[in-house]
């Protein structure tokens, strides 16, 4: 399994996967550096790949290296064609998120929202 992009659920993963390869442009321990990232997505079966791959114009390059067999999935409010699945959040009470986020929340402390994931 590979990431693009280091989340903060990281520890709990690496703990319940046989192999996971964190591919950062800022690397924490135990990460990779983007560079290699053209070694490690092709043979990757799971591929999660952050928003910002759109945002920093990365995605299309990441999407080409990934194996066309991988099940990808963008992490964020964002989607875009020949990804398997699309995970974010639904606003469900926007007053306490207008709140939180007014109030500098992390995303983890943010009340009012709804974890959603969306598959083909």
């Amino acid at each position: 399994m590979a990431l693009v992009g280091h989340f903060p659920f990281v520890p709990k993963l690496r703990a319940v996967t046989r192999e996971l390869w964190v591919i950062e442009k800022t690397p924490l321990e135990g990460d990779f550096m983007e560079a290699e990232s053209e070694q490690l997505l092709p043979h990757a079966d799971v591929v999660g790949i952050t928003g910002t791959a759109f945002t920093n114009h990365t995605i299309e390059r990441v999407l080409d290296l990934c194996n066309r067999s991988a099940y990808v999935v963008i992490l964020g409010g964002t989607t875009h064609y020949g990804v398997s699945a699309i995970s974010g959040v639904k606003v469900t009470d926007s007053e306490s998120v207008l709140r939180c986020v007014s109030q500098g929340a992390t995303f983890r402390q943010i009340k009012g929202l709804r974890l959603l994931t969306m598959e083909k």
